[in-house]
């Protein structure tokens, strides 16, 4: 992998198994508990038993680590075990390195997991409160004593920022909020299935930070997401039709920080999302005309808008009004928005429903799904696409 040539990993290795716990706000059990009920339900949606798995990747803010769950779902001898940094930047960056794993020869079937309670337990929104002095800790000293202390403090100030530029209001972000909304109402998964909502009440949603509301932020969710990742040749033996790993990248930009980078150039932009997008594009040989459906990290809207920038589907302040006109399908499970908040794992889940025409709102035909993980951190992305 570099980012200034195409790498050879693409079409080496495929998802072919997907499993879930239900999406709560009180899940009553154990993080491990959640952990394996989806890495074993995975398993079951490939044909696949935990005899048959080698490697486990996952986040290094997961609590699960990779031999307790192991232990926990019947699962052996490991020759692969890896974790990503950066929380929700590090989805779709656990299929890339099982994809390297099952590529080299290092593993042969690797799960990818993410498992939490983080609304019963551990919420994110809630802030800093307390934190141990660290090298990467040193850039938020710069911001808490101001105020700064959530993720959505964090995220305003960039989207106040584009909103100025290019002369926008705070109703430019409600398109995202209802499109998702729109795609959960008819998810039975998804936590607000069976409620749609109006740019009317996206305007009428109190303030969080200005410029967000609170139908910009995501939810806060307990749950638990696996992926099941193996070679293509293998997968073509499997029940299901596998989504081919296509492309994967993962992508950090100059003067990154953990959601506070405010010392760049700019703020309209996010520059880890364009070197992500530079190598997805790259390797693949595709364009943003190629995709069918794209899967956008949704943690606040703002950045949903940026990163259809950043990947070119539309100009720079245009993401807007690309995304009211409905020109590519977008969030189809309802995001994390809509359907939950797991760090980006469940939209990974459903880009695959939507390569195996499973999904509950499919799109006709589809056959490649781009993937984005969290924006605003170092981060990652995936071309999945039908095998053939």
């Amino acid at each position: 992998m570099s980012i200034r040539r195409a790498d050879s990993l693409g079409g080496q290795a495929a998802i072919v198994g997907i499993g879930a716990t239900e999406f709560s706000k009180e899940s009553g059990r154990s993080e491990l508990k959640l952990a394996v009920e989806a890495v074993r339900a995975a398993l079951d949606d490939a044909g696949l038993t935990p005899a048959d798995v080698d490697g486990l990747v996952t986040f290094t803010m997961d609590t699960s680590p990779e031999i307790s769950v192991a232990q926990a779902a019947g699962i052996g001898e490991l020759s692969f075990f890896s974790r990503i940094h950066y929380g929700g930047g590090a989805a779709c960056a656990t299929v890339q390195q099982a994809a390297l794993a099952v590529a080299s020869g290092i593993a042969d079937v690797v799960v990818c997991y993410r498992a939490f309670n983080e609304r019963s337990g551990r919420r994110f929104g809630s802030g800093v409160q307390r934190r141990e002095p660290t090298a990467e800790g040193a850039a938020l000293g710069w911001n808490l004593p101001y105020g700064l202390l959530t993720p959505a403090s964090w995220v305003a100030m960039a989207a106040q920022r584009y909103l100025h530029t290019y002369g926008l209001g705070p109703e430019v972000f409600g398109h995202v909020a209802v499109l998702d909304r729109r795609h959960a109402a008819r998810n039975p998964a998804a936590y607000f299935h069976g409620k749609p909502i109006t740019l009317a009440d996206h305007a009428a949603s109190r303030w969080i930070v200005e410029p967000l509301r609170l139908l910009d932020c995501c939810q806060e969710t307990d749950g638990g997401q696996a992926l099941v990742v193996t070679s293509v040749e293998r997968a073509r033996d499997l029940p299901r039709p596998p989504a081919v790993v296509v492309a994967a990248a993962q992508g950090a930009g100059r003067s990154q920080e953990q959601m506070t980078s405010f010392y760049r150039d700019g703020l309209t932009g996010l520059p880890e999302t364009a070197v992500v997008a530079r190598q997805l594009w790259r390797s693949s040989g595709l364009t943003p005309a190629d995709i069918d459906v794209g899967i956008l990290y949704d943690h606040f809207t703002p950045f949903v808008l940026m990163q259809l920038e950043e990947f070119g589907f539309c100009g720079p302040g245009e993401a807007g009004d690309f995304v009211a006109a409905d020109v590519l399908p977008l969030n189809t499970h309802g995001g994390q928005l809509g359907e939950a908040y797991l760090h980006g794992m469940n939209g990974i889940a459903e880009a695959v429903r939507q390569i195996r025409g499973t999904s509950v709102n499919q799109v006709a035909g589809a056959a490649r799904s781009l993937v984005t993980a969290g924006t605003g951190v170092p981060t990652s992305g995936l071309v999945l696409g039908a095998d053939g």
